[in-house]
């Protein structure tokens, strides 16, 4: 039984901690302001803009160090991941889950922070939520920046989108998991990896070279995660590229080849990814998922 953590209500607090890649301040502060906004405490941690001169956030300890006093901390009731990147894989191992586990809130992101989520989900059944990230609210207001504040406050999710050509239509119920494919991918065999028998499993990703997600496709294949899915819904695939010499297909063609042999409902370029067109899902709740010649439907049970 997956634990959903507590909804948000006016005057509660949201921490923004970037357990990854470096992010600037000035480039959350349109997050920050929008959140105080919608009637929230916003408590900013030094990660966030750091002076870190590589990469990441700050260093190792510096980044788990905060995460870790977040998810402790009983005065934030949520926490917010300024960006993805890299970098959650380095210090997952490291955290101490012992009082999230008996006090959850929680834990906002996608991209890299798919290790995150798959790691509550798999090791403590504690929901989370694959939502936009602070640079998302620099677009300004939009209908996926308003899943996020309806999700955080309980209301129920019901999104729908245009069907695809290499959609297979059904209706499915499931428990929701996944995230950034490479990350999935990454996790396999680690404390982190997710079991995804009779779930929904969505993938997005970005910056891959058609072959790599070729590769990917059949690592997931190969270790059984596409075998016994109640559905699955494949994200936006943005700034892919290709070799100099062609790989030859699409990447959903790419992807539609290796899983076109299941029975199980799939969906093809619903509003999840590293674009705008992200939706906030919540990871480890219950959906149904409805494609049709029309359109495709996935809506929180």
């Amino acid at each position: 039984m997956i634990k959903i953590p507590p909804y948000l209500k006016k005057g509660d607090t949201i921490g923004i901690t970037c357990p990854a890649g470096y992010m600037a301040k000035e480039k959350a502060q349109t997050c920050i302001d929008t959140l105080q906004s919608w009637g929230y405490q916003v408590m900013v941690g030094k990660t966030l803009g750091s002076q870190s001169k590589n990469y990441f956030s700050g260093d190792d300890e510096q980044r788990r160090n905060e995460l870790q006093a977040m998810l402790d901390d009983d005065s934030i009731n949520a926490i917010l991941c300024g960006r993805g990147g890299y970098g959650v894989s380095r210090i997952i191992d490291q955290i101490d889950l012992t009082k999230f586990k008996k006090k959850p809130k929680w834990i906002i992101g996608y991209s890299d922070i798919t290790v995150l989520h798959c790691h509550l989900n798999q090791k403590l059944k504690i929901a989370s939520m694959h939502a936009p990230m602070a640079a998302a609210f620099n677009d300004g207001p939009n209908e996926f920046i308003q899943s996020l504040q309806k999700a955080i406050t309980g209301k129920k999710g019901n999104y729908k989108c245009a069907a695809h050509e290499l959609n297979r239509k059904g209706k499915v119920s499931g428990e929701l998991v996944g995230g950034n494919l490479a990350l999935l991918v990454n996790i396999i065999g680690t404390a982190s990896d997710i079991n995804t028998k009779n779930k929904i499993l969505f993938i997005e990703d970005i910056g891959e070279y058609i072959y790599s997600v070729d590769r990917m496709m059949y690592q997931l294949k190969r270790s059984g995660k596409l075998d016994d899915l109640a559905g699955l819904i494949i994200g936006g695939f943005t700034d892919i590229k290709d070799t100099e010499r062609p790989f030859g297909k699409t990447v959903y063609e790419a992807i539609n080849d290796i899983v076109k042999k299941y029975n199980y409902p799939i969906c093809f370029g619903f509003p999840v990814g590293h674009s705008k067109e992200n939706y906030a899902l919540k990871v480890g709740v219950d959906y149904e998922l409805t494609i049709s010649n029309k359109q495709v439907r996935l809506s929180e049970i």
